[in-house]
């Protein structure tokens, strides 16, 4: 029986004067220090006085397999700074492959044209190809064709099985409730919920959407040209304008608990404002579901003062905090996903049983 592959070498962020490896919160603390059995390579990444990151690799990484572990935290710029910064360092030291593991992509939301805007998602897919990173892990993208940005393999893995799972362990009488999605667009993501657990539908119609803003951007108010001539054949068909409907639950949640399931909760003012409307219908309890729990600036307030009852989010994002101050917040580990796909793809297996039951809307 041949011997056994060697532990990856693991590369990860560190902080002034880190002398060595070792292990972080968030998901990667699972995933090194219990699952994988592998120690954090050695290096050191730190900010100068001035602001700009420093990243110095201080042992050989030449020809070998090199994963980033990188959790996004508050600061998102410097996250994304230190990753490409330590993807090219590792390039410069001739590295074999680069493989990023990025639990939550950063600027996700930004992936679609908004007027005068940009696709930054776009953008940052570049960078990381431009600094030396030759594959991505991730979780639960918020659109999947984020993938198409990518000039390298990109395995955007899901945290529903997981989810799934805490419903039907932790949840007393679930079967006794309804799957709702907030607003249409997450209609698709509910449904296959609902679905795998045998449970009702509900979607929430006629709330503000927050996908595009609804502001003058001059586009409806061209210049005021005196004595100009219209061509006929310039004439354009008058677009009617939005009115959004009065807000209405499409499904019965009367006696029912309400589970809202979504990708992201970072403003949570849409998710409290859906609770109280489920509390309205007759829902006496009301969960809410995310795979990535941002909770920005009050979100752990608003959640504490509002009528949801738990908010459970996945370790993709670290969150400590906001738990110490919002005791409804719940967190579900994922590192075992993770970590498994780390060992496959230094092992050169298929990743298919990673995926296996998945479907589209997942």
């Amino acid at each position: 029986m041949g011997a056994c592959p060697p532990s990856p070498p693991l590369a990860q962020r560190g902080a002034a004067n880190w002398p060595g490896p070792r292990v972080s919160t968030g998901c990667d603390k699972h995933i090194t220090g219990k699952r994988l059995g592998a120690e954090l390579g050695k290096s050191v990444v730190y900010q100068e006085t001035n602001g700009e990151t420093r990243v110095e690799i201080q042992e050989s990484v030449r020809g070998q397999d090199i994963f980033i572990i990188q959790t996004i935290p508050r600061d998102v710029n410097t996250a994304v700074m230190e990753l490409l910064i330590m993807a090219y360092a590792l390039k410069t030291a001739c590295a074999r492959n680069i493989i990023g593991v990025i639990p939550y992509f950063p600027y996700s939301k930004q992936s679609k044209m908004r007027k005068r805007g940009s696709i930054v998602c776009k953008l940052l897919a570049s960078m990381l190809a431009k600094a030396g990173l030759t594959h991505i892990i991730t979780m639960d993208l918020h659109q999947k064709e984020i993938q198409g940005f990518f000039s390298f393999p990109v395995d955007n893995l899901r945290a529903s099985p997981f989810l799934l799972q805490y419903i039907q362990e932790e949840i007393p009488n679930y079967r006794n409730a309804v799957i709702v999605a907030k607003s249409p667009d997450a209609a698709k993501r509910a449904q296959s919920y609902a679905e795998r657990l045998r449970l009702g539908l509900a979607v929430i119609h006629g709330e503000a959407q927050c996908a595009e803003m609804d502001m003058d951007d001059g586009r409806h108010s061209p210049p005021m040209v005196k004595n100009a001539t219209v061509h006929p054949g310039l004439e354009l068909p008058l677009m009617m304008a939005k009115e959004k409907p009065p807000i209405t639950v499409v499904g019965d949640v009367g006696g029912r608990i309400a589970i809202i399931v979504d990708d992201i909760i970072d403003d949570v003012e849409s998710f409290v404002a859906a609770a109280e409307i489920l509390k309205e219908r007759g829902a006496y309890r009301i969960y809410v579901m995310a795979t990535h729990g941002i909770l920005s600036a009050e979100a752990p307030r608003l959640i504490e003062e509002s009528s949801i009852d738990e908010v459970v989010v996945t370790n993709t994002v670290p969150h400590e905090v906001q738990k110490l101050q919002c005791p409804k917040i719940k967190t579900v580990d994922i590192s075992l996903i993770l970590s498994e796909a780390i060992r496959r793809i230094h092992n050169g297996e298929s990743m298919a049983y990673l995926f296996r039951n998945i479907t589209v809307d997942d």
